[in-house]
């Protein structure tokens, strides 16, 4: 009885819930119904519209044309008018001059006769009809005014319903990624004078192939796009591919995207490494900026800890409300944190290989600042450009200003205004680090060496701040003067 009793139950539950599902799509086909009657009637009076436009077009061009005709008439009737009214005088006068010959020819007093005829002969002579033209001035042929609508009719004849736009197709092969930027083109597999405009949508991912049904970024999308392509411009490529489809419009109604594609876009991307940093340096993320009291508030904040200063609080220090820089993983481990006089900080990624670009924008009011390459063995006392694993370009405010290059304790004066961006181009294989004006592309100093270890973007800082940029591609204005040799031309043989 129980075991009936549970089945039964399992089918109530299974008939409410079929009968809940039933429900939902006969409110769904409801809804459908009255959306079509709607939409049914827009798209009425959007055609009784579209067809009243094409009336008062087609009446306009009428009562133009029924104009041209009316004046092209009146102007032919006066020229014709005035034409037949000199004519008619023309011979009325010219037949009372014969009527007068005709009289003094049969006249029989012969002493006026000379005289007589002298005056018709003068008559004859300024007559009218020998001054007259008798060629019309105007014809009254009005063919240049007739009309053949045959193809126009035909046109109106093919009147259909806007057809959905078919999908495009993107050509990879005049696609383009340089310089942080994608240039996609695309074209449309038949020929549609319909199509209005096209809509481009774009999202960032780290995954090749053809795009995921769930990604954790957006499409973003373009819209208005009236060529088939597109260039977007100042771009981070902070991950490592980017999906693209695009669709087409027309006044109407918008096709389906295109088949979906993933271009890479390889650029160098990396954080700055926390657990590096000296005591002094906040950190967080890509920028860092000098903290006078850092290194004091650690010290406080580790006796505390001991149960040691405990009327020494920082409740009243300056540094109390500035957050703690991040902490980002690292092999290098907090005891190997930069100390003493090396206020410097690493970055958190590894260069091998291949060619690398980043940019470093710095506060120009900082007393000193450095940017540069080391090898991870870097000495945590050791500051960058005194040791032999570690390259960078130097700039001091302190007393003395100087922009240098500094390499195994060794350093070379620039003579090159100082840029408040400067961009770095390490080649690993080539053994080439060149320092650049971000803005210009001057070629500011390369330096030549064999690299034997992993680099490190490396960075300094005292009294200042600074901001890197990452995610960048090799310009393509350095990669042209690398090719040329002139990066090389600036290198200090001395340096290397």
């Amino acid at each position: 009885m129980e075991d009936q009793r549970e089945a039964l139950r399992k089918i109530i539950t299974t008939l409410a819930v079929k009968n809940e599902e039933i429900q939902t799509f006969i409110y769904s086909l409801k809804q459908m119904l009255l959306n079509m009657e709607a939409n049914s009637a827009k798209v009425q009076e959007d055609l009784e519209a579209e067809f009243q436009s094409l009336f008062s077009v087609l009446e306009e061009l009428k009562e133009g044309m029924l104009m041209k005709i009316k004046q092209d008439r009146a102007s032919r009737t006066y020229e014709l008018q005035n034409q037949l009214a000199a004519c008619t005088r023309a011979l009325e006068s010219s037949e009372e001059l014969l009527e007068t010959a005709n009289q003094t020819l049969q006249a029989t007093d012969s002493e006026d006769f000379p005289q007589a005829a002298k005056q018709i002969k003068d008559g004859v002579t300024m007559a009218p009809a020998f001054r007259l033209s008798l060629k019309a001035k105007v014809s009254d042929n009005m063919s240049h005014l007739m009309v053949d609508f045959a193809q126009e009719r035909q046109m109106l004849q093919a009147l259909k319903f806007l057809p959905v736009p078919s999908a495009p197709v993107i050509d990879l092969a005049e696609s383009l990624v340089a310089d942080n930027c994608v240039t996609l083109v695309w074209r449309m597999p038949d020929e549609d004078s319909k199509i209005d405009h096209y809509v481009l949508e774009y999202r960032r991912t780290n995954f090749e192939g053809p795009p995921r049904l769930k990604e954790d970024h957006p499409w973003m999308v373009i819209e208005g796009i009236r060529q088939t392509e597109y260039t977007l411009t100042g771009l981070k490529f902070d991950m490592k591919y980017m999906n693209f489809r695009v669709k087409a419009c027309n006044k109407a109604v918008a096709g389906e995207f295109s088949e979906p594609v993933t271009l890479e876009t390889p650029a160098f991307m990396f954080r700055l490494d926390a657990s590096t940093s000296h005591q002094n340096l906040r950190v967080d993320d890509l920028s860092v900026e000098w903290d006078a009291m850092g290194g004091k508030v650690q010290d406080i904040k580790a006796r505390e800890k001991d149960g040691k200063g405990r009327t020494a609080s920082p409740v009243n220090s300056p540094a109390r409300g500035t957050a703690s820089p991040k902490r980002m993983p690292s092999g290098r481990g907090g005891r190997d944190r930069f100390t003493a006089e090396s206020y410097t900080v690493l970055g958190d990624t590894l260069i091998d290989g291949g060619e690398h670009y980043w940019e470093v924008r710095y506060e120009p009011d900082s007393k000193a600042f450095g940017v540069g390459v080391a090898y991870r063995s870097l000495g945590r006392f050791e500051q960058l450009g005194k040791t032999a694993s570690s390259w960078c370009l130097h700039v001091n405010n302190w007393l003395q200003v100087s922009f240098t290059a500094k390499h195994a304790n060794k350093v070379k004066v620039l003579d090159a205004p100082v840029p408040d961006c400067l961009g770095v181009h390490c080649d690993f294989h080539q053994g080439l680090l060149s320092f650049y004006n971000a803005r210009t592309k001057q070629v500011l100093h390369t330096f030549k060496a064999k690299f034997t270890q992993p680099l490190l973007p490396a960075f300094t800082v005292w009294c200042g701040s600074f901001q890197v940029n990452t995610g960048l591609q090799v310009p393509s204005a350095v990669c042209c003067l690398q090719k040329r040799g002139s990066a090389t031309s600036s290198s200090n043989t001395s340096l290397t």
